[in-house]
């Protein structure tokens, strides 16, 4: 009996360390109309399996863009992280995780 309790709690323990699938979306936190670059960004803690509809970011920052008067936006290389918060060992907890678009299309002027 003490085996198999053994296993169960071993599994339980080693499938809280592999985390939680969790939906994110990508928000508009800043940019720059004259650079025509959109600020996407979202948040992911330590135990947290992100799964992000590009898509709709895509949609958001070609919305923004069209704000601002651009065509469209794309992806402008890829991600950067930033720790915001460390547990008493130093490890981090809670990323934020930001996106750049770029806006394409000549600005009116």
């Amino acid at each position: 009996m003490l085996p198999k309790l053994c296993n169960v709690i071993l599994f339980v323990f080693v499938s809280a360390l592999m985390g939680c699938s969790v939906n994110k979306e990508l928000v508009p936190t800043g940019g720059s109309k004259a650079d025509g670059t959109i600020d996407m960004s979202y948040e992911v803690g330590a135990f947290e399996d992100p799964k992000v509809n590009l898509a709709a970011a895509q949609e958001n920052a070609a919305q923004r863009c069209a704000a601002w008067g651009y065509k469209s936006a794309q992806p402008f290389g890829g991600e950067q992280r930033a720790c915001q918060a460390f547990n008493g060992y130093g490890a981090c907890m809670q990323w934020t995780v930001k996106v750049t678009y770029q806006c394409l299309g000549d600005l009116p002027k």
